[in-house]
């Protein structure tokens, strides 16, 4: 018997069902639980169930009773939001509700990922905490926040983990830009003024396995140690890939994005650490491994 496992779930396999297989999140998720024994796995898209369609995830969860769902599905397009924040608002907000009203029916857990941009990045006394009060600059941080009120409204079987700048295999992130942008120029501006924390698909998926073996419940700030500029994090990619390019800092004004990113919105870990007695890796070591192991 795993630790932690509820005795109800030691006569058979467990099941999980993961939502939003298709991101780098979710595959993560397949490949780390693919390692694992006696489990059982079900794995859907946005094309067999999209989470906004209350009738959809109703016959999902009807149909695979899942012991734990683990929703990696979201609206992620921070800019588009701006002017489409009609999507996304019934994705990450009105399709929360959906699952967690499922997930309350059926009498599964739910496992759901919100953002550092619930925060204004105007906190000037060290890293922010669960304590914190959020307030979202941009359409995309409101409606992951209301994704998370309507969550804790519905239910309170669920972990709620807060995440930032999320990098793994696929190419919906800073890291894989990054790349790209490098093989056709040789100077890069990067903005030295946005500082959170580079956190792997990696350390997401083995902190929330072990939280959920942990038995834990409830808000957490999950995250790789330590923080850095968006500026920092693109020179330690290119020094750890061999590539010789000039970086220039430069305020995130220059590239007059539609949707505000706050300054500072660096979270601190260690409530989720010091719970689950780990260490959770810095992010210099953590992308280190995965610049150098990348599939």
């Amino acid at each position: 018997m795993e630790k932690g496992i509820p005795l109800r779930f030691t006569m058979r396999k467990m099941r999980y069902l993961v939502i939003g297989k298709n991101g780098q999140l979710g595959k993560e998720f397949l490949r780390k639980l693919s390692e694992k024994v006696n489990v059982e796995v079900i794995a859907v898209g946005r094309e067999e169930c999209d989470i906004s369609n209350l009738e959809q995830v109703l016959s999902l969860f009807s149909t695979t009773k899942p012991d734990v769902a683990i929703n990696c599905a979201a609206y992620n397009f921070v800019d588009k939001a701006e002017e489409d924040y009609v999507t996304a608002i019934k994705v990450n907000s009105l399709g929360i509700r959906n699952l967690a009203f499922a997930s309350k029916k059926y009498k599964s857990f739910l496992v759901h990922y919100s953002t550092d941009y619930v925060f204004d990045g105007m906190k000037r006394n060290g890293l922010y905490t669960e304590e914190d009060t959020p307030n979202p600059l941009n359409e995309y941080g409101k409606s992951k926040l209301l994704g998370e009120k309507l969550l804790k409204e519905e239910t309170d079987n669920f972990l709620l983990f807060r995440v930032s700048w999320v990098y793994g295999d696929g190419k919906q992130n800073f890291i894989y830009k990054l790349l790209t942008w490098a093989k056709d120029r040789e100077y890069l501006m990067i903005s030295n003024n946005e500082v959170s924390v580079p956190t792997s698909t990696k350390t997401i998926v083995e902190m929330t396995l072990k939280a959920l073996d942990a038995d834990l419940k409830g808000l957490y700030h999950l995250t790789n140690s330590g923080y850095a500029s968006r500026y920092e994090w693109a020179k330690k990619v290119l020094q750890v890939k061999g590539i010789r390019k000039v970086i220039y800092p430069v305020s995130s004004e220059v590239f007059n994005l539609p949707a505000k990113r706050p300054e500072f919105s660096a979270m601190s870990n260690s409530k989720l650490a010091k719970t689950l007695d780990v260490e959770i890796p810095w992010w210099e070591y953590e992308l280190e491994r995965f610049l150098k192991t990348e599939r």
